[in-house]
């Protein structure tokens, strides 16, 4: 009896715990590899958030913004994230995939520089050479950044470099610029110090969403309930990083091998400046706004074109996302 009442209690305590939860699969695509602004999924992974909310999730590094659109709108992958102005670029030829959270509610996208190089800015590169990964957000949307700074889109010659290799090129002028996210600023400063050049795309005007949650069409309208557990859980992770980064930041580096934390401390300080504008401010964090949104895809339209054109409104929802969690103003 006693050993009966044992295996009854051990049943009893499987059943209540929340990790003995039946959990279904779910598979994210990242942009790129593991950084600081990613690291509010793996401390809610961490903490067990997802899998409480009955939800394995799987993490798989990505190879860039275009990459994981269409990895996501093929159906490849549940949920990715990508730049929205190339999600819009991939829902024009046919993928099948809606946003449910934006991360960068400013453009993180930047082009660094040297100086001693005779560059001024960006009037100055034509006939220079631009480092950067093939499938990088920077690159699809180099003509809209192009045609607003007045050169031609194809006065540049284009150098595949994968993401780390980025500051060694430009240090050992193999190419003339690279473009990067504003993220890892302070690393660039610390190594090119006052030769270093900066252009932020936010500052010459196109300041477009940057990377997003997006999810597969299809796999939303099958488990509409999946997601909005997601993001409830994704939108919790990413309020308790900004109030306090030091949990985050250890879940990140137990989970990703050989990053500096200095550097992934300096890049979250960056980010949170990249989250904040008056829409997560004010209505919450994760918020698109309906008339950026229109705006970003009528750039994209008329600087690069959109295949087959579609209603910006059927890009996005924030349905999903709680209203009392909204960025701090500062």
């Amino acid at each position: 009896m006693k050993r009966l009442l044992l295996s009854a209690a051990g049943v009893l305590l499987a059943v209540s715990s929340p990790f003995a939860v039946a959990a279904d699969a779910m598979s994210l695509m990242l942009n790129w590899t593991p950084t600081a602004d990613h690291s509010p999924i793996y401390y809610a992974k961490s903490k067990g958030w997802y899998q409480e909310a009955g939800i394995d999730l799987s993490i798989e590094s990505g190879k860039g913004s275009g990459a994981s659109a269409l990895r996501v709108g093929s159906g490849g992958s549940d949920v990715g994230i990508s730049d929205l102005p190339t999600a819009m670029q991939a829902k024009g030829k046919g993928a099948d995939l809606k946003a449910v959270m934006v991360i960068y509610a400013n453009s993180p996208q930047g082009f660094y520089w040297l100086k001693s190089s005779g560059i001024t800015g960006p009037k100055d590169f034509a006939g220079h050479k631009i480092g950067n990964p093939p499938g990088d957000a920077a690159r699809l949307m180099w003509p809209a950044f192009a045609k607003k700074v007045g050169i031609e889109p194809n006065g540049v010659t284009f150098v595949n470099l994968s993401p780390p290799a980025k500051v060694a090129a430009l240090k050992s002028k193999s190419v003339d610029i690279i473009s990067d996210f504003y993220n890892e600023h302070d690393l660039k400063v610390r190594e090119f110090g006052a030769d270093l050049g900066f252009v932020a795309w936010r500052s010459i005007g196109v300041n477009v969403y940057g990377n997003s949650f997006v999810v597969n069409g299809a796999y939303l309208a099958a488990n509409p309930e999946r997601i909005r557990k997601f993001v409830a859980v994704t939108q919790r992770a990413y309020d308790a990083c900004v109030k306090d980064f030091n949990p985050c930041l250890q879940a990140l580096l137990a989970g990703v091998s050989g990053l500096n934390p200095d550097n992934q401390r300096d890049q979250w300080e960056r980010i949170k400046q990249l989250m904040r504008d008056d829409t997560t401010t004010k209505v919450a964090l994760g918020s698109f706004d309906s008339a950026r949104v229109k705006s970003d895809y009528e750039l994209v339209q008329s600087l690069i074109g959109i295949d087959k054109p579609f209603d910006p409104a059927s890009l996005f929802t924030n349905d999903y996302l709680d209203k009392n969690l909204r960025m701090p103003l500062n």
